[in-house]
């Protein structure tokens, strides 16, 4: 029997089918739901993810990485043999504390010593878990096959008890699509921004001079401060190979003092994703005699470089500027390799204000299945959402961040 998605393309062109010759008519759409992207032929879900870092072999290492809080699912939508669409989506316990800062995060922590389900919500999320951009696989824009995998994320979603359907983390780009999710009650609010720099310098220097002159002052008396003290050693590699244990106990330093970071990759994952993607990924390890005492796992699409995950030696990391040293070093790689945009992610929005990083507005789209539920899940989003507790957020998106 056809599906629901499949009777509704076929009741709504049932004059024109009437019309025309039977073997000019169009496949039927059919929706399949994986749970595991090895079902998927990478060549094909590649192609609807052209030049995408966190594509095929992404979710193939996060998931050989066997993430504890997430399970994996890939709505794929055929017509005929053809995959026409996909999307990658995650379930979870999503707290609704991830993005709260200050004394009233450290109450709810403290209420979920005793409640560990307090402010916690069962969802089903079209995206990725880390902050990254969602995307989804659908490069002719067609209704019809977005219609199908919004039917096929409901599906999911009630097949595993899931009361919410998110799409998050989605840009400018997907808006044209995404915006017609609030016809079916869905709620759009911003998410926490990304960062990015679009590189034209010739080098570092000249990078420096197109900042105003009170930062490129502050930065010049950060790295001399830096470099007179100590002589750091910077490797670049692409795996961590014998240092994977001594990195990962930075990965988690950094992971510790996080504010709205709520995934937890295990160690495995450094160790999947540099065999699963050795050309787009990069390890920058700086050394102090030998010393690892600061790391960042970076990845590398064309003219794209992403900084996905940092780790920094806390007991010295403020003395020796290492957030800024880092910076440095990876612009000075990222001109040498002609990179032409340079991705940072989320948080730490004021240190890359001065840097010149502008913000990515990003936006999540959010319903409860359940309509008596659904304006009450609205009014919790507007309470929870990522600007009422992060200051910078608030001012205007005028081309600086």
């Amino acid at each position: 029997m056809p599906d629901p998605i499949t009777e509704e393309l076929l009741s709504n062109t049932r004059e024109e089918v009437a019309l025309r010759p039977k073997e000019d008519l169009p496949a039927a759409l059919q929706t399949r739901i994986f749970n595991t992207i090895k079902d998927i032929p990478p060549e094909h879900w590649q192609q609807l993810f052209p030049g995408v870092v966190e594509g095929y072999y992404f979710f193939k290492s996060l998931e050989e990485s066997h993430l504890e809080q997430f399970a994996f699912h890939y709505i794929a939508v055929y017509r005929g043999k053809t995959l026409v669409g996909a999307a990658p989506c995650f379930s979870m316990n999503y707290p609704l504390e991830t993005t709260m800062q200050g004394k009233l995060k450290d109450l709810v922590c403290m209420i979920k010593k005793i409640f560990p389900g307090f402010l916690t919500l069962r969802a089903l999320i079209c995206g990725v878990p880390m902050g990254s951009h969602g995307r989804i696989g659908l490069p002719d824009r067609s209704p019809e096959v977005f219609s199908a995998i919004l039917s096929g994320l409901e599906r999911v979603a009630r097949e595993h008890k899931l009361p919410i359907v998110a799409f998050k983390d989605f840009g400018a780009e997907d808006q044209d699509l995404l915006d017609t999710l609030q016809s079916r009650d869905f709620y759009k609010f911003k998410s926490l921004p990304s960062t990015e720099m679009r590189i034209d310098f010739k080098d570092f220097e000249d990078y420096l001079m197109k900042l105003d002159q009170p930062k490129r002052a502050d930065l010049r008396r950060k790295f001399k401060k830096a470099d007179g003290q100590v002589k750091l050693d910077l490797e670049v590699t692409r795996d961590l190979g014998g240092a994977l244990d001594e990195a990962f106990a930075l990965f988690r330093q950094t992971e510790a003092r996080g504010d709205t970071q709520f995934e937890k990759l295990p160690k495995e994952f450094f160790a999947n994703i540099a065999k699963n993607m050795p050309e787009e990924t990069r390890y920058f390890l700086w050394r102090i005699d030998g010393k690892l005492v600061a790391v960042n796992l970076c990845q590398v699409s064309g003219s794209h470089f992403v900084g996905h995950y940092v780790g920094f030696d806390y007991a010295i990391a403020h003395q020796y500027h290492l957030f800024f040293v880092r910076f440095r070093d990876l612009l000075r790689w990222c001109i040498e390799n002609k990179i032409a945009r340079y991705e940072m992610g989320n948080t730490s929005y004021k240190a890359k204000k001065t840097l010149g990083f502008k913000r990515v507005p990003l936006f999540v789209y959010a319903k409860h299945l359940d309509p008596r539920f659904n304006p009450f899940f609205k009014l919790i989003c507007k309470l929870f959402k990522p600007e009422n507790f992060e200051d910078v957020l608030k001012e205007p998106e005028n081309g600086s961040s």
